[in-house]
């Protein structure tokens, strides 16, 4: 049974386009990168402690299999994470407009005897965003809850003047390099999608 460590929308409903049965598990697990930490490894590190923490919850369950994932932005080493509140929003907005940042998607899948992981890394590049952008995208209240401040599968795609990678990363899973890790798991991806949400 393929469970998804995430309370994600957009998480469930990308795993979904894969044709895979799911179970979904609440995390709530702190995302704090430690001093000196790589940017990227911090990403690695916090979608392994989440397929980890999922898989703690579920390991009576036969053949259980745990997904967990983390996406953060960014930009000259620092993370964006999801900002605290419309101000914060505005200023990171206001940092990637006119430049091209680094959106790194992290996947791990474990289960009771292995564990895989990938990385994936997309370059975006950002038009130059106004004051009346940044104030107009924020109204639509897509920014709150989103690494970075934005959503690339809403209303920001329009500020999106270039993409180097995967897409589906940048929304928050990367669904080549997922179903990847999976088939090794003997998970295999469908055609036909079905749904199962526990």
């Amino acid at each position: 049974m393929l469970y998804l460590a995430s309370q994600s929308p957009r998480r469930a409903e990308l795993l979904t386009r894969l044709g895979l049965r799911f179970g979904q598990i609440p995390l709530d697990i702190p995302e704090h990168r430690q001093p000196g930490e790589p940017a990227e490894e911090y990403v690695r590190r916090v979608a392994r402690e989440k397929a980890g923490a999922g898989l703690l919850t579920v390991v009576a369950t036969p053949g259980a299999v745990v997904l967990g994932a983390d996406t953060e932005v960014i930009l000259d080493d620092e993370v964006f994470g999801k900002p605290a509140d419309e101000a914060d929003a505005a200023a990171m907005l206001r940092r990637l407009s006119g430049r091209t940042h680094r959106a790194v998607s992290a996947v791990a899948v474990v289960s009771a005897g292995r564990e895989a992981q990938a990385l994936v890394v997309t370059e975006v590049s950002f038009a130059e965003l106004s004051d009346d952008d940044i104030a107009g995208y924020l109204a639509t209240g897509e920014a709150m809850g989103k690494a970075g401040a934005y959503g690339i599968q809403g209303r920001a795609e329009q500020f999106v003047t270039r993409l180097a990678g995967s897409y589906s990363a940048v929304m928050g899973l990367p669904l080549h390099e997922t179903s990847q890790l999976l088939r090794g798991f003997g998970i295999v991806p469908s055609a036909a999608p079905s749904i199962s949400r526990d």
